[in-house]
């Protein structure tokens, strides 16, 4: 699904925030991103999401290079990606179920069965009672669940999530991290960013470890399934 190839990367012509990264993730792979503040964890995840171009290296994803695609081919390739923002990003002028359903509206769905699936999804993240609430009168919380919900809506081939559990308790934690393996286990690939290292090492599965911009670990791929007999599952 993504390889990259000796690539690096820096900001407006500044020094180099990433440094010579080399990895392959396969499909249908889960990987939490870990390191330290400042490690280049963000601007990993912006390479991946094709925010920004590398300084110099091959990034392939779905069978091309995407650091050589055309600016006007860039946002039909986007569509396959779900993202989760450390600051939400939400349309401040849309409801918690519009925001989600926007995804879907893009893609051309019926009302009908976007009103259906909308709904359950935010039931499902505890949102029930918050629907119609736009982001203005939701907690920090509660916008982590919405932007998790608009991120996952379309079950994208890549998800990749910047500390997506960081404003949530414990339990409400657990229960989006079984969101994401639920929806790995039917093939998204998977990224996390986290400084929860004890989520991580709950779910088990294998880690990109950044260090002043350089990958230092990368450990091996082990399937959901292995993950969740070794943990005994994720309680919900």
């Amino acid at each position: 699904m993504v390889e990259f190839k000796n690539v690096s990367m820096s900001y407006n012509k500044g020094h180099d925030v990433l440094r010579d990264l080399s990895f392959k993730l396969d499909t249908g792979s889960m990987h939490f991103l870990t390191g330290p503040s400042g490690a280049g964890k963000t601007s990993l995840l912006k390479l991946l999401y094709l925010a920004h171009r590398p300084k110099s290296g091959e990034i392939i994803m779905f069978g091309r290079d995407v650091a050589k695609s055309l600016r006007e081919d860039l946002p039909k390739l986007r569509r396959r990606i779900g993202v989760v923002f450390q600051d939400f990003r939400l349309l401040d002028h849309m409801s918690a179920v519009d925001n989600v359903a926007l995804p879907l509206k893009i893609a051309g769905g019926s009302g009908s069965q976007i009103n259906e699936h909308v709904e359950e999804l935010l039931s499902w993240v505890g949102l029930e009672q918050r629907m119609q609430a736009f982001p203005s009168e939701l907690s920090g919380g509660e916008k982590q669940r919405v932007a998790i919900a608009r991120a996952v809506i379309r079950r994208p081939d890549i998800l990749l999530a910047d500390e997506p559990t960081g404003n949530v308790d414990p339990e409400m934690a657990e229960r989006l991290m079984y969101l994401f393996v639920e929806l790995n286990k039917l093939g998204t690939t998977i990224v996390i960013a986290t400084h929860d290292n004890k989520l991580v090492e709950k779910i088990g599965a294998p880690q990109l470890h950044l260090e002043a911009g350089k990958l230092t670990h990368l450990s091996g791929t082990k399937s959901v399934e292995n993950i969740e007999r070794a943990q005994g599952g994720i309680k919900v």
